[in-house]
């Protein structure tokens, strides 16, 4: 009966460890690639000025919406 008590003892702490570290990823780190993705291709598709500001972005507008974004340059 102890083996059994134990592991799932386990199955409750791997349970609750792969709970926390999910919870995480989509609260934390998911929004982060997800908002760069979307970033990365809205410049993509962007028509942007020919020179950089002293930060090195530049002012672009989306082709379809006409929508005015600030991407980095790429030369």
């Amino acid at each position: 009966m102890k083996e059994a008590t134990g592991e799932l003892n386990m199955t409750v702490i791997v349970v609750s460890s792969v709970a926390i570290l999910s919870a995480f990823f989509y609260t934390v780190i998911f929004p982060n690639i997800h908002s760069n993705f979307k970033q990365q291709t809205s410049c993509n598709r962007a028509i942007c000025e020919s020179k950089p500001n002293k930060a090195g972005f530049v002012n672009c507008t989306i082709r379809e919406t006409h929508e005015p974004i600030v991407c980095k340059y790429k030369g």
